[in-house]
């Protein structure tokens, strides 16, 4: 396993791992380069130490990165590096197909219609460049966070089918062809054959075929007709159901040809879901049955038929039992499985596949007999048979005991070094087949060996077995910049569970994840809760300007203050308001301004003293509304305004008109005061009212698209100089 900010390639920095299986582990990283995501594959150790196998990974891998196609997981590089062998592929947030179909039990008939016409336009693409992927399975197919499907590994099942090194096939064999199963060659069809599994998965929710072994399962895919899938999802579409037992069929000349014709039919069947269009052509005397004769039996069981009928082909084993040099046919095989086999000959593989597929039955019939007691000691020699095609996929071995053989030994719960003695004492070599988490087995014992123990293998066969790395400790994935939903998801998969608290962030889009507690990278132990902070989006800080007019200064200063306002005092005076009463403010109550803004209050300090009235005039106190009632105006000063005002908070910058609004004997008086095409705030203001109005209101409007809108209004005071 590679650590966070290892960089290999010397491009590709490591951040966090976000996935395994069976050969290799996937990383999400950073393209120096390029400066952009990617997912890293990284080979795993017991792969990378056989030459062949890279070899054929490489070639297999760069021929996949030819394929450019909406529908597939581009693959942008391959390399070598002291430390892993690694391809480059196109980052794909979102899960699985495998993980989608587990959360949803079932998918609708429209979207599993969908996704099965977007992987098949990625086949087709594929097919058309003579690239047969051999693994299509939901674990091989990402669905993104935008809807968009991908199907991922091209070529990688190639490699690994065509090396002996020990992989974990559990996982494939439930959508292997019957050709593929039987070790024979796989080509467009075969990939047709594992479509039809995966959309039958869709639909129901179960594959068609389980089994406690692969051998089993491959077995039933030789041997056992599909269940029809409207069986478990009853309300499905005929002809959905009849494009997916034409995918399965058996023999490859009943499936379909192309890849476009799966298309044609998928499409066909959204408008006329209960059509008849879908033909299976009827079993062709090559498919049927083929009945032996008791003499030809008893050749078979004394292994003797192998010499006189032509050579079985290679039946579905784990391969895993020992290193092999390449030989020289293994690239002319390379060469006929790309051009595909003639029709002559897959009749041959069906008829040999349905031989072996009788012979299999029997030697497992002979085996339950002997577990019942029902044979005597020849019984012996049968039940070694079995077990040596269950567990180590040598040919059928005959019906007397053969020499050489030894009883495998239990090896789970001992270190390598223990096992390794064990089993050399008894001429047996040992592979390691992976690692593995356990709470049962401390950290270096053996979790598990691929062939049982007390059963009877030739000697220098090689044991493979997984090894224990120690309690399930989960690394706490990368999801910063992810969403919510997809977070969660990915926190769950992995077996921990989610809190999600929420804060403002002014750098994190609203609903995207700002950090986990643990943070990524952590080890964590299963079940552990993981606090998801999500973005609430940037914090509003702007407030609304209360009104002050009225109040103490001491009040109205702490009432702004507490909003975040900047607060300054001028004095006045007026008759309105008692004294040490704010009497005006410079920012409009119910106006929206940033924190922080500078807001001006003018406390009144006094009536000024009235002079005694002469003889010849007199005049009268203002009234309560801040105007006079006319009279003695014409012998009053000049009352004039001097004021900062601020912009409003919904000032867009452009050119402004203020205006002067004033109630003289009872009549409102407006006038322009102000024009400006580029203002600079706080703004100067300075005018002249009405004489003896000691209040006036100023009005604030902006140009926009030709018309002057409105945006603030200020109460400001005025004095006789």
């Amino acid at each position: 396993m590679l650590e966070t900010g290892v960089n290999i390639g010397q491009r590709y920095e490591i951040i966090d791992r976000i996935g395994s299986g069976g050969m290799a582990d996937v990383y999400k990283a950073m393209d120096s380069k390029l400066n952009r995501l990617v997912a890293v594959k990284v080979l795993r150790q017991e792969f990378r130490i056989d030459k062949t196998f890279v070899s054929k990974f490489q070639k297999e891998a760069q021929a996949a990165a030819g394929l450019s196609h909406p529908n597939i997981v581009n693959v942008f590089d391959v390399g070598e590096d002291v430390n892993a062998n690694f391809i480059v592929m196109e980052l794909v947030e979102g899960i699985t197909l495998k993980d989608y179909i587990t959360r949803k039990k079932r998918l609708s008939v429209k979207e599993a219609t969908s996704i099965a016409i977007q992987v098949s336009l990625g086949l087709e693409a594929a097919h058309q460049s003579g690239i047969v992927h051999r693994d299509v399975k939901p674990q091989n197919i990402m669905i993104s966070t935008d809807g968009k499907v991908k199907l991922s590994d091209f070529g990688i099942a190639r490699a690994a089918s065509s090396n002996t090194i020990s992989s974990n096939v559990m996982g494939s064999v439930h959508y292997s062809s019957p050709e593929q199963v039987r070790g024979g060659f796989a080509n467009a069809q075969s990939d047709i054959y594992s479509l039809g599994v995966t959309l039958y998965e869709m639909l129901t929710g179960r594959v068609p075929f389980e089994g406690d072994t692969t051998v089993a399962i491959a077995i039933k895919h030789l041997q056992e007709e599909i269940v029809p899938p409207s069986k478990y999802a009853p309300n499905l579409p005929h002809s959905l159901e009849q494009i997916i037992l034409k995918c399965t069929q058996k023999s490859v000349d009943r499936r379909y040809a192309t890849m476009g014709q799966v298309i044609m039919d998928l499409k066909r069947s959204l408008v006329d879901p209960d059509g008849d269009f879908v033909t299976i052509a009827p079993l062709s005397s090559h498919a049927q049955t083929i009945m032996l004769s008791q003499s030809e039996m008893e050749d078979i069981r004394n292994g003797a038929a192998a010499g006189r009928n032509q050579e079985p082909e290679e039946h579905y084993e784990s391969r895993s039992r020992r290193y092999e040099e390449p030989e020289e046919e293994d690239e002319e095989e390379d060469d006929e499985d790309q051009d595909g086999i003639s029709g002559a000959l897959e009749k041959a593989v069906t008829i040999g596949g349905f031989i072996i597929g009788g012979i299999i039955i029997i030697l497992l019939g002979v085996f339950i007999a002997h577990a019942m007691g029902l044979f005597g000691g020849e019984s012996h020699s049968s039940s070694r048979e079995e077990s040596s095609l269950l567990s180590s996929g040598s040919t059928f071995s005959s019906a007397s005991e053969a020499e050489g053989q030894v009883e495998v030994p239990n090896i789970v719960g001992h270190t390598v070094d223990e096992a390794q003695r064990m089993l050399n004492d008894l001429q047996l070599g040992i592979v390691k087949g992976g690692e593995e988490a356990s709470d049962t087995y401390p950290e270096g014992q053996i979790i598990s060996q691929d062939i049982p123990k007390g059963t009877r293998v030739d000697i220098h066969t090689a044991i493979s077995y997984v090894i224990s790395t120690g309690k399930a400790d989960i690394v706490v994935p990368y999801v910063v910049n992810s969403s919510q939903t997809k977070a969660e998801t990915t926190l769950k998969s992995m077996g921990l569970d989610t809190t999600v608290t929420q804060e403002y962030s002014s750098e994190v889009k609203i609903g995207r994840v700002i950090r986990t507690s643990p943070k990524a990278g952590t080890e964590v132990s299963s079940g552990t809760t993981v606090e998801v902070v999500v973005s609430l989006g940037e914090e509003d800080t702007q407030v609304e300007v209360p009104g002050v007019l009225g109040v103490s200064e001491a009040t109205a200063k702490k009432t702004l203050t507490n909003l975040g306002l900047k607060v300054t005092v001028d004095t006045g005076t007026s008759s309105k308001y008692k004294e040490g009463e704010v009497m005006a403010q410079s920012i409009s109550e119910g106006t929206r301004v940033d924190t922080g803004t500078e807001i001006t209050i003018t406390v009144n300090s006094g009536q000024e003293e009235e002079e005694e009235p002469s003889s010849s005039s007199s005049s009268e106190t203002p009234s309560d509304d801040g105007s006079d009632d006319g009279e003695g105006a014409a012998g009053s000063g000049i009352w004039s305004c001097s004021e900062r005002l601020n912009a409003p908070g919904n000032y867009g910058n452009g050119p402004i008109r203020l205006t002067l609004s004033q109630v003289v004997d009872g009549d409102t008086k407006e006038t322009t005061v102000l024009e400006s095409d580029t203002p600079s705030f706080p703004l100067k203001f300075e005018t002249t009212g009405e004489p003896g109005v000691s209040v006036g209101t100023v009005y604030l409007y902006e140009l926009v698209d030709g018309e002057y809108v409105k945006r603030a209004k200020y109460t400001v005071p005025f004095s006789e100089q």
